[in-house]
């Protein structure tokens, strides 16, 4: 990333600098390009992990629960679950009560391999915005929240 840094100081980006949406894309593009040279070898996306994660924290949810929280649209999710299910990670259950429900949960592999998977991923976590000071990663964190709605 360090050439978009480089090309944003001798580019005159004018308004672009106080537009939100924009500032915020390129800090998505700085954080999984540095994702993915950190840690992307180790196979798991961070919208996989994602996913996992939550799976984890919340034994049962439904499926559209899960996708509207993540903000991840119906056909990648679904996509997204049939593929996590095929490595055995997850297991989809309708119940009786409602047939067009999918309540999801994780297998026992995807159990040890979101717990193996949360020391990296939070650990490489807690360096994102590693040129801030604490004070202004935590504000960072409550203005993100805040944006978003949670």
């Amino acid at each position: 990333m360090d050439t978009l840094v480089r090309t944003c100081e001798k580019v005159d980006l004018e308004r672009l600098n106080t537009a939100p949406g924009f500032l915020l894309r390129l800090a998505q593009l700085r954080v999984y390009e540095q994702f993915f040279s950190e840690v992307g070898e180790r196979g798991l996306k961070p919208g996989e992990f994602s996913v996992l994660w939550v799976i984890r924290n919340n034994p049962g949810i439904r499926q559209s629960i899960l996708g509207q929280s993540l903000m991840i649209k119906r056909a990648h999710m679904t996509k997204l679950i049939r593929a996590l299910e095929d490595q055995g990670l997850l297991s989809r259950h309708i119940p009786d009560e409602d047939r067009r429900a999918v309540e999801l949960t994780l297998t026992a592999k995807g159990d040890k391999e979101a717990e193996i998977a949360s020391d990296w991923f939070f650990a490489y976590e807690e360096g994102v915005g590693s040129m801030l000071s604490e004070a202004e990663r935590q504000q960072l964190l409550v203005l993100l929240r805040k944006f978003i709605g949670i």
